[in-house]
């Protein structure tokens, strides 16, 4: 990233990514085509919907087992109290209003031999190309002691939903001068900078509710995204309110105790009044029964197409991927989706597919009227993603203004591809 971005050219480049996406251009497929998509978040519903947008003789089929999505963007001001967890749902009327078939099942097994994919109702569905789109699971085995029963008591909050009410209920419940710790993994990881924001928001919540509380953060990293911002932002906003323990002082967690709520790290025990463990992720569980996965738990991909180096016919976009330099991101979800339907409607037609300039941006919010933002610039780079020129990060010194104009901004960030994605 380069740093060395003047304020202008921070707050524009950050509006055009936020507005285009950097999406490449995609030409109409010469014959139609079977495309199943797994996963209807940001990547599999974006993509699905660039490729029926395409070349309306597709038969596009999406799998999806929510009815409703549930955004992980803005999700930590649900948690904070700031926000509704109705402004996070979204439905799929609109895609299956444009001719794409929307099945709410889980798929359970692919078969790629035959290429099909069976839902867990025992429906098939065939196909000439299969896009997964998983998001993330939990590598529990890294993390012992936490499992679907410790994450009741202990929640990772991690995948928006039930986890999200979870934690604002314990956060609600806990009484003025409690600790709330937040245990952070280490990459790769969904959306690098949001533990930190939830740290922020939480902070917000008890300086205006619980001003004797604190927040802890146990970190399995040294250094983080954006690291100048927040501890800036921190320091101005919150004072000692949060305190964080990095790799190096023994902030990483080795196990967990539910039943105690005690948090293991490698030089102490901690025994919060709030935990939210976060745990080590890997890629959603259908990407392993598809052998899309490798030894590292996520999927290694051609950069240019998003087929998987492991399994023919089959691409893979979003969290779930190994992208290199570009971060698992809902907007970097969303410009994959494009791309990959780009790359897919020029393999059907016979067409070499042209190498992707993809854009992710990322925006934080650390209090109401308080944000700034990372973008980024990535292409194909041997087998992976790497950034180039043309970045932009929210400077370090900016006044107060820009923070606000910021925060307005993601706001508007987060209506625009939401719309784009489910409206």
């Amino acid at each position: 990233m380069n740093a060395s971005v003047t304020r202008r050219n921070a707050i524009l480049g950050i509006t055009a990514a936020a507005t285009s996406l950097a999406a490449p251009s995609i030409l109409r497929a010469q014959s139609a085509g079977r495309i199943v998509v797994v996963g209807g978040g940001f990547g599999g519903a974006t993509c699905a919907r660039a490729l029926k947008r395409a070349d309306a003789k597709l038969q596009i089929t999406l799998i999806e087992p929510n009815r409703t999505f549930i955004s992980c963007p803005f999700s930590n001001e649900v948690i904070a109290g700031l926000r509704d967890m109705e402004a996070q749902q979204f439905g799929y009327d609109k895609l299956a209003a444009e001719g794409i078939s929307v099945v709410a099942q889980a798929a359970t097994t692919i078969d790629t031999q035959k290429r099909s994919v069976t839902a867990a109702d025992g429906e098939a569905f065939g196909y000439d190309r299969l896009v997964l789109s998983p998001g993330i699971d939990f590598h529990v085995e890294a993390l012992p002691g936490y499992d679907d029963a410790a994450s009741e008591k202990m929640p990772h909050a991690w995948k928006a939903g039930p986890q999200t009410l979870l934690l604002r209920r314990q956060l609600e419940a806990m009484a003025d001068g409690g600790t709330v710790a937040i245990a952070i993994p280490a990459n790769p990881s969904r959306c690098p900078p949001a533990p930190y924001e939830r740290a922020s928001l939480i902070a917000h919540y008890l300086k205006t509710t619980k001003p004797r509380s604190k927040v802890l953060i146990l970190d399995a990293k040294d250094a983080f995204s954006q690291q100048r911002l927040f501890e800036r932002a921190w320091k101005e906003l919150y004072g000692d309110m949060i305190e964080r323990v990095a790799l190096s002082q023994g902030g990483r967690v080795t196990s967990v105790d539910a039943a105690s709520k005690t948090i293991v790290t490698e030089f102490g025990n901690y025994t919060p009044d709030v935990a939210n463990v976060i745990p080590p992720q890997r890629a959603g569980r259908i990407a392993e029964i598809a052998g899309a996965a490798d030894a590292t738990g996520w999927c290694p991909i051609d950069p240019v197409t998003f087929e998987s180096k492991l399994v023919k016919d089959i691409h893979v976009i979003g969290d779930a991927c190994l992208g290199g330099g570009i971060p698992k991101s809902a907007s970097a979800a969303s410009a994959q989706g494009k791309a990959c339907a780009a790359a897919i409607i020029a393999l059907l037609a016979g067409r070499t597919p042209e190498a992707p300039r993809l854009t992710g941006v990322c925006y934080t919010t650390v209090a109401p009227g308080y944000g700034f933002s990372l973008a980024g610039n990535y292409q194909p780079k041997g087998d992976i993603f790497a950034e180039v020129e043309g970045g932009a990060t929210s400077p370090v010194d900016a006044p107060r203004e820009l923070r606000t104009r910021e925060a307005a901004e993601a706001e508007h960030w987060f209506q625009t591809i939401t719309a784009d994605c489910f409206g």
